[in-house]
């Protein structure tokens, strides 16, 4: 399997298992292949309805982003068979 085999993977995965609650933004965030696991790790970033910020929160924070969701699925290299889905972390920005 190749990078762009195991990230289609992983998006078709996650939008299909997550279509009830009508996920957007659906987007590669970050491959990993670990070699010692013979797996790929595609860390995939993606936004629900209920993540929008009101309009009024919109405006007071940065562009009116909505908060996001990472998940890192893990998938077979010999199979594509995906073993494993994550939630990503993101670690906050410290102060300078």
């Amino acid at each position: 399997m190749d990078v762009k085999q195991a990230v289609r993977t992983a998006k078709t995965y996650l939008a299909d298992l997550m279509a009830d609650e009508n996920i957007e933004n659906l987007g590669l965030e970050e491959v990993q292949f670990d070699e010692a696991a013979e797996q790929w790790k595609v860390t995939v970033g993606f936004s629900r309805p209920w993540d929008r910020k009101s309009s009024l929160a919109a405006a007071l924070t940065e562009y009116g982003r909505s908060d996001r969701s990472y998940k890192v699925v893990s998938i077979n290299d010999a199979d594509g068979r995906v073993e494993s889905l994550k939630d990503r972390i993101l670690e906050s920005p410290r102060a300078a």
